[in-house]
């Protein structure tokens, strides 16, 4: 089975090859710089372009069962550019499948009603670009007939899969404060295959 990833050099997108080339799966990583790419992420095929690029996420997409992405936002439109583009892609090669990478900023406020959090008092956030970006992907999905998931860890250290991870379907696990880099690729890799969340944005943390 291939997977394509968009964003794999990034610090969740490399967990996510790691672990996937472990299992045996084959790996399309859509890259800008292959020589880093040989260094982060050895066993991929590499697939050198952008993904804003609608020829570059074909040849991504060429063989793939699953697609993953850990594109983030970067303090660009990139995120927000890239996925339309991904979700024609994958009408068009007949791939139904996406797990991405969000914010816990989009999920739903827990205490008013109709807004995401990163609109109310709950996220600690002063600037929201980033969590506005990702609430235009989960509305270009809202959007698509595709079987997605966002993931959506709260505060994002770097450090290895410790387990115990609490999850809730489109909204923070109560008192939620964080969730490591390994954690969110693993629990995302997971959700990949076992696809417990389709159609949902789930919260992550500890």
């Amino acid at each position: 089975m291939r997977i394509a990833i968009f964003g794999a050099t990034g610090r969740v997108g490399q967990e996510v090859v790691r672990l996937a080339l472990a299992e045996g799966y084959k790996i399309n990583a859509l890259v800008r710089d292959e020589s880093k790419a040989e260094e982060l992420i050895p066993g991929a095929d590499f697939i050198h372009g952008d993904a804003m690029n609608p020829k570059d996420i074909k040849k991504t997409l060429s063989g793939a069962d699953l697609v993953f992405s850990g594109l983030s936002t970067d303090k660009t439109d990139t995120l927000t550019k890239a996925i339309p583009e991904i979700i024609q892609g994958m009408n068009e090669a007949q791939i139904d499948r996406i797990v991405t990478i969000g914010t816990a900023g989009i999920l739903d406020s827990r205490y008013e009603p109709g807004k995401y959090r990163f609109q109310t008092s709950e996220s600690k956030r002063k600037k929201t670009f980033a969590a506005e970006e990702h609430a235009k992907v989960y509305e270009h999905f809202l959007k698509s007939s595709l079987n997605w998931t966002i993931v959506c860890p709260t505060y994002l250290p770097d450090g290895d899969a410790v387990g115990e991870v609490r999850a809730e379907a489109d909204l923070l696990p109560e008192d939620g404060k964080k969730v490591t880099v390994g954690d969110t690729a693993l629990f995302a890799f997971h959700e990949l295959l076992h696809n417990q969340y389709v159609h949902q944005r789930v919260g992550i943390c500890y």
